[in-house]
């Protein structure tokens, strides 16, 4: 047999909002006198966890050459496919036979997995804690060869906001 279950009636109280809007007001002061955890972007910087996959860029040897030896092992990994290298025999005598002559990497395309550093060998390609970058034209988020070891050279203290806060700090 169904049972027959009687609606809710609200009380007069509840129809004039009170008790709801004294609960409201309750939580917006309580929230109120808390410490603020906002961000001033531009002038502070969020410095990002150990481990954040941002910006790529390509490692290069001490003494100044590109560690990718163009075997293209990250672009095979890479689930959006968004990395794209052509490669070529290398103009150094010692060291590896091939190099990448053209080393691109669409910024819209990728989803930032990390596929790309673990399937790399030689460790010549890394995601950096660069969270900030951005453009009005699509081309410019497509960062070439020059524009990855430009990174490296940003990012090889590891320290990348640290220092912009350090250096936009007020001179007393």
């Amino acid at each position: 047999m169904a049972t027959i279950i009687k609606s809710y009636e609200p009380t007069f109280w509840d129809k004039l909002y009170i008790p709801a809007l004294v609960k409201g007001l309750m939580v917006t002061i309580k929230h109120f006198f808390r410490r603020k955890v906002t961000v001033q972007y531009p002038d502070e910087h969020h410095i990002p966890p150990q481990g954040y996959r941002g910006l790529h860029r390509l490692n290069k040897f001490p003494e100044g050459r590109i560690k990718c030896v163009a075997c293209e092992m990250c672009s095979a990994a890479c689930p959006a496919d968004c990395i794209h290298i052509i490669p070529g025999p290398s103009p150094w005598d010692e060291g590896k036979e091939r190099y990448p002559v053209r080393f691109d990497i669409d910024l819209l395309r990728c989803i930032f997995c990390g596929f790309c550093e673990m399937a790399c060998p030689e460790e010549a390609i890394e995601l950096t804690e660069i969270y900030d970058f951005s453009d009005y034209t699509r081309e410019d988020l497509i960062i070439d060869k020059d524009g990855l070891l430009e990174v490296y050279e940003l990012t090889k203290d590891q320290n990348y906001y640290s220092r912009k806060n350090d250096s936009q700090e007020p001179q007393t």
